[in-house]
């Protein structure tokens, strides 16, 4: 399938059915994770464990997926990149509806699947949930680069070349490529690109040809086959080093950390937190996670709007976010009816929707080109926190037998991660930084000086 070439992809056209493709396929893949609350009250029947312990079932499943990136994890990241790619002056927006599809996809899961094990029982729920997801299968077809990747050319190239076999070992000396690597009017955007790739694949198979044909395979061949392929991994580990000593962006992972240690139990344990304290019987027809999840939705799309606003500043936005669920969860003991629970469910489910700038802050900060790397990262740190998250709060009720200490430890880590971000961001650490730098360069012309932090804290707006 071919790209999507020239900058009218961007912000409309193609773009939109890339996000209808993402959206469903968040949908499918993150539906039943987010409405896992339903089924953690069947596990402790199941399995007859502590809470602490049955907990890793259901903070595994969103955990893993982004700290290893398989599973799940593979569609968060690539839609999320796609949709950023195809976005700029709306990428707010189109962030905010991709980032959706979880959260239906939490809410009509949660009741599909209550009533699914009421029909099939628990192990027949879970099979049908994964003859749903390989639907996902269907939505990685409209998926189209914008730019044909180099590994793309090159091995275009070389199926292009192939079909030429009295040419395959012959330097094609013909070809006239000057320095700019300009060809004639009438090529193509990517003619220049590929002779050049066959011109230097002619040139390594001659050689390699002719290694063979002495028969003599060095030691220093070796070593340059193996420096090769390792110097991707090397100048990876680079790059990654120098976005953790960026201080927004470390205190941007940090905060996701904290939040989602402290945020994702809710979405594990509202339901037995009524249970538990006698408030309902049972699982009720909407249940507390799936008004967790339409919250969700709704304040995803509302903050995503936010975000593409010139007067909002999307950094001391999420970190206000960070605040109002951190109060919502230090509330959670103090409820004491069933309708109270709803209330709160819907408050930490509308500050929950922040996901949908995770990827729109980190866009600001690192720049679009670093973005899977710099995504990658932060999901990892997410997904730490999500993994640890409910064991933590279960082994305080197994330890208490009661979930007022674990709530008021969540809604502590949150509170944290909110006050963290709104002090990596004072205007204070600017003109330190300013000064530092004045002082220390005070001999070098002012358009050397390296880009404050100032320029960044202000262009994440």
């Amino acid at each position: 399938m071919g790209a999507v070439k020239g900058e009218g992809a961007l912000d409309g056209g193609w773009g939109w059915m890339i996000v209808v493709a993402s959206f469903m396929a968040q949908f499918l893949s993150f539906g039943s994770p987010q409405s896992v609350g339903v089924l953690y009250p069947k596990w402790l029947s199941a399995f007859q464990e502590g809470k602490g312990m049955t907990a890793w079932v259901g903070s595994m499943v969103s955990g893993v997926a982004l700290i290893t990136s398989i599973g799940c994890g593979l569609v968060y990241a690539a839609t999320l990149t796609i949709t950023c790619q195809y976005f700029d002056k709306r990428r707010g927006l189109a962030l905010g509806i991709v980032t959706t599809g979880t959260s239906v996809g939490g809410f009509t899961y949660a009741t599909l699947q209550n009533e699914l094990i009421e029909m099939f029982g628990l192990e027949g729920c879970l099979l049908i949930i994964g003859a749903l997801a390989l639907n996902l299968m269907a939505c990685a077809g409209p998926m189209r680069p914008l730019n044909l990747p180099g590994y793309y050319l090159k091995q275009r190239a070389v199926l292009q070349r192939t079909e030429e076999p009295e040419t395959l070992y012959t330097k094609p000396t013909a070809i006239i490529i000057d320095s700019d690597l300009k060809t004639t009017p009438s090529s193509a955007d990517n003619t220049a690109t590929i002779k050049l790739l066959i011109l230097k694949e002619s040139t390594e198979l001659q050689d390699s040809e002719g290694e063979r044909q002495g028969g003599i395979l060095s030691c220093s061949i070796v070593a340059r086959a193996i420096k090769k392929r390792m110097r991707p991994y090397g100048r990876y580990l680079v790059e990654a080093v120098e976005l953790l000593q960026d201080r927004i962006f470390i205190a941007f992972c940090i905060a996701i950390f904290l939040f989602s240690l402290g945020a994702f139990p809710p979405v594990l344990f509202m339901e037995d937190v009524a249970q538990s304290e006698g408030l309902i019987d049972g699982i009720a027809l909407i249940p507390l996670v799936s008004i967790v999840a339409m919250t969700a939705g709704i304040g995803k799309l509302v903050l995503g709007v936010l975000a593409d606003m010139q007067w909002v500043n999307s950094l001391y936005l999420y970190a206000l976010t960070l605040t109002g669920t951190g109060a919502a969860l230090l509330l959670i003991p103090v409820a004491k009816s069933y309708m109270g629970l709803q209330v709160l469910s819907a408050v930490v489910g509308f500050f929950s929707g922040n996901w949908s700038l995770t990827s729109y802050i980190t866009t600001k900060i690192v720049g679009l080109e670093r973005l899977s790397q710099a995504h990658g990262i932060l999901m990892c740190f997410g997904g730490f926190g999500i993994t640890l998250g409910p064991p933590v709060v279960g082994w305080f009720f197994d330890w208490t037998q009661s979930y007022d200490l674990a709530f008021y430890f969540s809604g502590t880590c949150v509170l944290l991660s909110g006050l963290l971000l709104f002090l990596a961001t004072l205007p204070c650490w600017n003109r330190m930084s300013e000064e530092g730098n004045s002082a220390a360069k005070e001999d070098i012309n002012t358009s050397q000086q390296p880009t404050l932090d100032c320029d960044k804290v202000a262009s994440v707006a």
